[in-house]
């Protein structure tokens, strides 16, 4: 019986691997590009053929990535004084850690938190249920792709070159009764908190709680490029690379009409939508009071000079956050330009939460870089407490001693 049931065993394990393979053979002749969890390990695997051991070294990723974020010079400086900052990151990055988690209900309620700290933070509720829409997007738009095998409708996932197709998914998507329903059960708690805002506008009469005059809202367009240039400087080591040079140096020979409309774009509403704020110009506590005036007060056409390295780092920017969704990635820059251009006032403190929000979202940049980023930023805040501890200054009319500060 041994010799017959170790017979059996050898045919029926045999028969079991044919079939295997058949199915296997099958499944990759189906999916020819990485499916799902695969898009994140094919590369740990390749990485770790070519002998790239350190890339696959995530938990020191992760110390590093929180531990940079967390010496943040903009955000950390202000931990120090009973400034709204720390408390609005807080509830804000805990409400976005909630969505992340599913758990929509009780980010909503840190949403809420968020808001009571500062009413703009309810962009970022915003943001939070555009996140789980962006999701909903995204499967009917892989759906949509394997019914239909497109291979030109999957690559939009990280590409903005055919927006008529997008639009025109988002309008028949959004326009069936069953996906808004759906969708609506999935972000009610943030849309209670959304139209209590909206209650609190009307009631209040406006956004601002406080100083109304000096915080007046407009179309400030170049905020937006304030706060690229913001995140060019501080995510240097990411964004500002020979091989993000490089590469845009490429993409501009490709589409230099495109390069050349954004130009014109730019330069249009740096000429129509340019504000200086009263602050700006006589509070000299802040370091945006210096770049102001050793920067854009150096000559009148400098502002528009600049438009060049506006459009790099837009373009480093975008390229890297492509690896997120196309639809998650136009929700991001909705919230984006909310938070920012109703602002009159250059402020770098209105760039934390936005920075950050990109930061997280970027894929794990190299151990190298980001003891690069970390050691910047050491560095810069020795330089910024040095300043405001030991620099010290009075007005001429006043008795009060002044520091410099963010």
């Amino acid at each position: 019986m041994e010799g017959v049931e170790a017979y059996g065993f050898s045919a029926v394990m045999s028969g079991a691997f044919l079939l295997s393979s058949l199915l296997f053979a099958a499944v990759n002749r189906r999916l020819r590009e990485p499916y799902m969890d695969e898009v994140f390990h094919v590369p740990q695997a390749q990485a770790y053929c070519q002998g790239r051991f350190l890339q696959a070294v995530s938990g020191l990723q992760r110390i590093l990535s929180s531990l940079t974020l967390a010496t943040f010079p903009t955000l950390y400086f202000f931990t120090f004084l009973y400034y709204t900052d720390t408390g609005s990151v807080f509830f804000t990055l805990f409400a976005y850690l909630m969505c992340l988690y599913g758990n929509h209900k009780a980010s909503a309620l840190l949403g809420f938190c968020a808001f009571m700290f500062r009413q703009t933070n309810i962009v970022w509720t915003v943001f939070c249920a555009g996140s789980v829409v962006a999701e909903k997007l995204n499967e009917a738009w892989k759906t949509e792709f394997l019914k239909k095998k497109d291979e030109r409708i999957s690559s939009l996932r990280t590409s903005f070159s055919d927006l008529t197709i997008i639009m025109r998914f988002l309008i028949e998507y959004l326009t069936l009764p069953k996906n808004l329903v759906t969708l609506i059960a999935l972000t009610w708690p943030y849309i209670i908190l959304v139209t209590a805002f909206f209650v609190f506008v009307i009631i209040n009469g406006g956004i601002v709680v406080g100083d109304r005059s000096s915080h007046e809202a407009c179309l400030h367009f170049p905020q937006l490029f304030y706060f690229l240039s913001f995140t060019l400087f501080f995510s240097f080591p990411h964004l500002l690379t020979p091989t993000k040079i490089r590469k845009f140096l490429q993409s501009l020979r490709r589409h230099l009409v495109q390069y050349s409309l954004f130009t014109a774009i730019s330069l249009f509403l740096i000429w129509k939508f340019t504000y200086v704020h009263k602050y700006l110009l006589a509070d000299n506590r802040h370091y945006t009071f210096y770049v102001w005036r050793k920067i854009f007060q150096r000559h009148e056409l400098v502002k528009y000079v600049l438009v060049p390295a506006y459009i790099f780092a837009g373009w480093s920017f975008v390229d890297t956050i492509k690896s997120k969704s196309v639809f998650w990635i136009l929700m991001y820059f909705v919230c984006l330009l909310s938070v920012t251009v109703p602002q009159k006032l250059l402020e770098f403190r209105y760039f934390i939460l936005p920075f950050l929000i990109y930061r997280l979202n970027i894929p794990f940049p190299p151990v190298y870089r980001q003891l690069v980023e970390l050691a910047f930023y050491v560095v810069v805040n020795v330089v910024t407490f040095y300043l405001f501890l030991n620099k010290t200054f009075q007005w001429p009319n006043s008795v009060e001693i002044q520091r410099f500060m963010w």
